[in-house]
């Protein structure tokens, strides 16, 4: 018959292609469960009445129309709803296929077979199929894989999270208007069941068997499998296990297979005596806690519990008597295997001749420790046992007291057995691939022995008084024959042949007297000594490496290892060496990667790579998670060295206590060459290397304090007086210097670049925190997962908010707001100052940013950049709907500004009557332009800032990386050159759409302070009507509130109304900087009629001073052509140059 699993096997194919798939599954589900995105849980208050309203269980199909209709009665509701769908539909589609796979595989199992029933594989049947040994084993393994996927997604996603997420897939896709879509059946299959995995909770009645016969499954095909399972060894596991007290261990893969199939028939479980008991004496009787896949344990003494049958059976191997003897048995075991493991592992111990001749022996104590350690950690592991149930807690304490177990004592032989293990495979791999070579070495040494013997006995070659013996000659040539034509390729008789060599010889040195030479003796005892070699090396075989594979499995242990790393990182602690020994146990964990990955490589699946690589990639991140404690001891002597360089050392000292700075490096030096001992291992498919790891786990280190720092460093109390924030940024400046020198000190004692890793992970780390915070003004936030500064195996923590800002950056960005606070403090420009307006102190200046600078370095104020962008950006837009809802939706608004604009046109003439007519204006607007000063003195505010930022920035550019700074300047001015050129001949080149060089070096451009923050365009916008006649009345009516002083230019009259000048300005250039130059052009012109009729009045009244007004207005003018560096014939446009001339003499 034609092999099962055949490239043309169709049968055999078809099957291995829906088990691989089931493997696959397995591990998609496992790794999306550490992505559900924590607002599906609806767990705290906040989350209930923010999205409470949105997200639905399965209730939500009972009347999807009624609530829709609540939704889109209320437009936020439907807009948080937009927000919520685009920021969660790529993770929730995820999840969907994930679910919609769970139900293909068991259709395609089904359909699989119904196909078989029917014939549709020519002259086989389920039965046939099951004889063959491929076929039973995929066939007993597809329907496991199905228990298994239901069991793992109750177990890692909640039954209310699926529905919510099924419910939120089905609203947000276009997928339920396919006619294909089974999304009804995917829902049928997954709705909750009421299990929940917390500890103490209870168990749904019928669980799970209800929840397995969801999907009706051909009952005489489970009875068949079970029945496979009860009697066959499926596996062929025995034969490595050929002790009978072994027995359960070897059978215990299909142990775990028939622990999930028989809830596909619970009635077995419930009422079939008969075959629980003999599944039970089979299976369980020394044991009760089992791994069913990839180490998720079970205890049949709780699962079994609710089942009459398998409860009674199981009572037998519960019986606390037994429980007790096997508990002994073990501890016995357990420490004598650790003493020959002991014994072996000394150096030397293990030589070749040594292990080829006790391959048995060795093999023996390896299964007596692996047996003994996976019973250990099965049967006292704390996931397996209920503490609130009472009896589990008895068997585990009798466990206790009678195997005298010892978590540190059984993770030493844990380690001691993968190093043995390890040594072990490793002389068999290099036996093996030597093996031939080194048979024929002996064959030929041996059979030249004899020829040269030979040669002896004739006389010829002369050896002191031996005579010549032609007879011996003979059959010394005869034997030397005989050696020649031992054939490796038939290893049994080249044994038997050579075992009758080996006695001829050792005959002739009787019968013919021949140990009265010395010389002969030795030559024959030679040629024994390699015959004796030849058969030893002829019994290398690579069944032994098999069997140390199979024993050597510890795919059970692959979640209870996790409850050994405290111990593991006490011991490196303490002796950092010990990573050499790790690395065996690390090497040995990765070989439970073959149960998953093994039907998936049969298959020539391309899933292979992406599940070997969540599996290994587990096993890397527990690797760095045990090896993490190596930088971290590493830091705490850091710390206690930054201690004594910036506190007890000082610059220029007279005595160095450089003793203790010595004992500290030395400390670190040690851990690093700890970690370096490892060698480079590849654990599964990820290639770890030591040196990587230790970089790694630094640097991790590093982002835990660097961002602890500056989460506690930058909190400040709003209401202290004077502000806090020049003194925490000085004490924060000081620790991360403190960082920075020491990092940098300890480089070469670790052979890291420690300037490069500092650089890169603090501005990662600030880059990281500004991207959250800007999260809040974004619609589609940005989640962790798709960050590109957040990382897998360096994260950056987040921390709880401890106001309204979500991080260190948001807090630092609003309390210098607040101190800045136009309504507060008056800026004095040609001071880069701000004074209080009531006690005209000084509050801050240019130095902060020198000192922003200083603490957190260019990304720091960047980012504060960025973040001011952002705020421009939501003020603008705030702005822009107050201005619809207090102008364009209100009546009389309105008509006063038509009645203006027909009083004011044109725009060249002179207003007759002028203060009357912008006066009533004014007065009859009064109401609306509290909230217009409000939004414009903030955008100015914050545009005074980013100005501030950007000189920094520039003058640090130019001072630290002049290089850089030139280049960059260059590198602008040839690019506008160009574009200039290439808008008066199009003919010209122009960076095309999808070239990023302009995105790109605006990066650059703002990073350096080569920008001008008031020409940035922040929004999009509309035509909006009265736009320039508005701004020009807010302006015109803040005037009254403004003096102008010769020292200090244009200051607010009474502190009581505070209005200060220059947010006012930048804040109304950068809103009409926003919208079409020819809204601009308007408001100058009506500024310019407004000058030009006060004056015209106050001549013809004959008032000899130039009225206050007129000179804010001139000043107005002044600043906008000097901050926009536009010509000042823009402005002459307007007003007569001699107007402009004279008003600073009048003045």
């Amino acid at each position: 018959m034609l092999d099962f699993l055949a490239e043309n096997n169709l049968c055999g194919q078809a099957i291995l292609r829906i088990v691989s798939c089931g493997n696959a599954i397995i591990a998609e589900l496992l790794r999306l469960s550490e992505f559900i995105p924590a607002v599906f849980r609806l767990k705290d208050r906040a989350d209930q009445q923010k999205y409470g309203d949105i997200i639905f269980d399965f209730s939500y199909f009972k009347g999807p129309e009624l609530w829709e209709s609540k939704l889109e009665a209320k437009p936020e509701l439907q807009d948080l709803d937009e927000e919520f769908r685009e920021n969660n539909i790529e993770i929730v589609t995820r999840f969907y296929l994930a679910f919609q796979s769970v139900h293909k595989y068991i259709v395609d199992l089904n359909r699989y077979l119904d196909d078989l029933n029917e014939g549709v594989y020519i002259q086989q049947t389920i039965e046939t199929v099951l004889l063959n040994e491929d076929g039973k084993q995929l066939l007993c393994e597809a329907l496991y894989l199905y228990g298994v996927m239901l069991l793992v997604i109750d177990q890692k996603i909640e039954g209310e999270v699926r529905e919510r997420m099924l419910v939120s897939y089905y609203r947000y896709s276009a997928a339920r208007s396919s006619a294909d879509s089974n999304m009804d059946d995917i829902c049928k299959l997954l709705r909750s069941t009421g299990y929940s995995s917390q500890p103490g909770a209870k168990r749904p009645p019928n669980y799970p068997e209800s929840y397995f016969q969801r999907v009706p499954i051909n009952e005489s095909f489970i009875s068949m499998v079970i029945g496979r399972l009860r009697s066959d060894d499926i596996y062929n596991q025995v034969s490595a296990y050929p002790l009978p007290e072994h027995r359960s261990t070897a059978l215990a893969n299909q142990a775990a297979m028939l622990y999930v199939i028989l809830y596909f028939e619970p009635s077995i479980l419930h009422t079939h005596q008969a075959k629980m008991r003999e599944i039970v004496d089979k299976y369980f009787p020394d044991n009760w806690v089992i791994s069913i896949y990839m180490g998720i344990t079970v205890n049949l003494a709780d699962a079994w519990e609710p089942y009459k049958a398998a409860k009674t059976a199981l009572n037998n191997t519960l019986d606390l008597a037994n429980v007790r003897e096997q508990a002994s048995r073990y501890a016995a075991v357990s420490e004598r295997v650790h003493a020959q493991v002991q014994q072996f592992l000394k150096q030397g111990y293990l030589r070749e001749e040594m292990v080829l001749d006790n391959i048995p022996r060795l093999l023996n104590c390896l299964r007596d420790c692996n047996v003994a350690i996976r019973w250990l950690m099965l049967h006292t592991a704390d996931s397996a046992c209920d503490p609130n149930n009472k009896r589990l807690r008895q068997i585990k304490d009798q466990i206790l007291t009678d195997s005298r177990y010892n978590p540190r004592i059984l993770f030493q032989l844990l380690l001691n057995t993968a190093q043995f293990e390890f040594i072990l495979k490793e002389m068999f791999k290099q036996m093996l691939s030597e093996k031939q070579a080194k048979w024929e070495h002996y064959k030929k040494e041996g059979s030249e022995r004899m020829t040269e013997l030979a040669d002896v006995f004739s006389g010829v070659k002369p050896l002191t008084r031996v005579e010549k013996n032609e007879n011996l000659q003979a059959w010394f040539r005869e034997i030397s024959k005989q050696i020649l034509s031992l054939n490796y390729d038939d290893s049994t008789a080249a044994g038997r042949k050579t075992v009758q060599l080996i006695q001829a010889l050792e005959e002739v040195q009787e019968f013919h007297q021949l140990e009265s030479n010395l010389q002969v003796c030795q030559f024959l005892a030679d040629t024994r000594k390699f015959l004796h070699q030849m058969i030893r090396t002829i019994n290398i075989k690579e069944e032994v490496l098999i069997t140390m594979h199979i024993v050597g499995d510890i795919s059970f242990a692959w979640q209870l290892i996790d409850s050994f790393t405290s111990i593991m990182q006490e011991s490196i602690r303490v002796n950092p060496s010990m990573v050499t020994k790790l690395r065996a146990t690390f090497l040995k964990l990765a070989s439970a990667l073959d149960l998953p990955l093994l039907r998936i490589n049969q298959a020539n699946s391309p899933d292979l790579l992406s599940v070997s690589q969540y599996y290994s990639g587990e096993l890397v991140s527990y690797v760095r998670k045990v090896l993490q404690i190596i930088p971290e001891s590493m830091f705490t002597s850091l710390l206690k060295i930054i201690k004594l360089q910036t506190h007890d050392i000082i610059e220029v000292p007279t005595r160095l206590d450089k003793d203790k700075v010595a004992k500290l490096t030395h400390a670190i030096s040690i851990f690093t060459e700890g970690i370096l001992m490892m060698k480079t291992t590849l654990v599964g498919i990820i290639k770890v290397d030591p040196k990587q790891l230790l970089e790694d786990g630094i640097r991790k280190e590093l982002v835990k304090r660097v961002a602890f720092a500056l989460h506690r460093g930058l909190i400040f109390n709003p209401r202290a007086k004077p502000s806090e924030l020049m003194p925490k940024l000085k004490e924060l400046g000081a620790t991360m210097d403190g960082f920075h020198r020491s990092f940098e000190y300890i480089q070469d004692y670790v052979n890291i670049y420690a300037l490069k890793i500092w650089q890169e992970e603090v501005s990662r780390i600030i880059n990281y925190n500004v991207e959250q915070e800007c999260n809040n003004f974004l619609r589609t936030k940005i989640q962790d997962w798709q960050s590109m500064y957040q990382s897998t195996h360096i994260p950056i923590p987040k921390f709880t908010p401890v106001d309204e800002s979500v991080t260190f950056i948001g807090r630092l960005c609003r309390e210098i707001l607040r101190i800045t606070d136009p309504k507060m403090t008056c800026h004095i420009d040609q001071l880069n100052t701000w004074y209080d307006m009531k006690t005209h102190q000084e509050v801050t200046s240019s130095r902060l940013f020198s000192e922003i600078q200083t603490t957190l370095g260019t990304f720091g104020l960047n980012g504060l950049d960025r973040l001011l962008c952002f705020m421009i950006v939501k003020e603008l837009q705030n702005f822009l709907s107050m201005f619809q809802k207090i102008i364009l939706r209100d009546k009389t608004v309105q008509d006063t500004l038509k009645t203006l604009m027909n009083a004011v046109s044109p725009l060249k003439s002179i207003v007759a009557n002028s203060n009357k007519i912008y006066f009533s204006a004014i007065a009859k607007t009064q109401k609306i332009w509290t909230a217009y000063l409000d939004a414009i003195m903030k955008v100015g505010q914050m545009q005074i800032l980013r100005q501030q930022i950007a000189n920094e920035l520039n003058y640090s550019c130019r001072f630290d990386s002049k290089h850089l700074a030139a280049a960059l300047e260059n590198l602008n001015k040839a690019l506008l050159a160009d574009i200039e050129a290439h808008y008066q001949d199009p003919s010209l080149p122009y960076p095309k759409e999808d070239n990023t060089l302009l995105y790109e070096i605006t990066a650059y451009l703002e990073a350096a302070g080569i920008h001008n923050p008031l020409n940035k365009i922040y929004i999009t916008t509309k035509r909006l009507p009265y736009f320039p006649v508005v701004n020009f009345l807010f302006l015109i009516a803040q005037l009254p509130k403004l003096q102008y002083n010769k020292n200090l230019g244009m200051v607010c009259r009474k502190p009581a109304d505070p209005v200060d000048w220059p947010p006012l300005v930048l804040g109304l250039l950068t809103l009409l900087k926003q919208f079409h130059s020819r809204y601009t052009e308007q408001f100058l012109a009506l500024i310019g009629q407004f000058i030009r009729s006060t004056v015209e009045q106050c001549t013809s009244q004959k008032v000899p001073e130039m009225p206050a007004d007129v000179v804010g207005a001139l000043l107005f003018l002044e600043d906008y052509v000097r901050h926009t560096k536009l010509p000042r014939r823009v402005a002459e446009a307007h007003v007569p140059n001699f107007i402009f001339d004279e008003f600073r003499t009048v003045l």
